[in-house]
C-alpha cells in the first residue's frame, strides 16, 4: 500500500481532506539515503494500513507541495492529522522510530 503516490495535483485531497491520518515521504530518484528509507515506509504502510495513509511524494515531479510544506533536504516525513503537519523527521529513520512516531 505505500505505493500511494501524493502530488501537487492529489495532495489537497488525498493528504489534507483525509478522514486518516497522513505519513508522507518526501524524496527523489536520486536520493540515497531516500531509497534507503523506501523499504521501511513499504513495511510501515503494510503494517499500518486502515489505521494510517502512508505514500510519497517525489519533490521533483511535485515541487509546489515540497515548497508549501517548507522540505528543504530529504528525505523528510511530514506527519499529518487533520490537514495540519504534527510531526516531522528529516533524513533516514528506523522502522522502530518510525513507529513510535506513528504510534506516540
Amino acid at each position: 500500500m505505500a505505493d500511494v503516490k501524493f502530488t501537487d495535483e492529489n495532495f489537497e485531497e488525498e493528504v489534507l481532506k483525509s478522514e486518516l491520518p497522513v505519513l508522507v515521504d518526501f524524496y527523489a530518484d536520486w536520493c540515497g539515503p531516500c531509497r534507503m528509507m523506501a523499504p521501511v515506509i513499504d513495511e510501515v504502510a503494510n503494517e499500518y494500513e486502515g489505521k494510517w495513509k502512508i505514500g510519497k511524494c517525489n519533490v521533483d515531479e511535485s515541487p509546489t507541495m515540497a515548497a508549501k510544506f517548507g522540505v528543504q533536504s530529504i528525505p523528510t516525513l511530514l506527519f499529518f492529522k487533520g490537514g495540519q503537519v504534527t510531526n516531522m523527521a528529516l533524513g533516514f529513520q528506523s522502522k522502530e522510530a518510525l513507529k513510535q512516531r506513528l504510534d506516540g
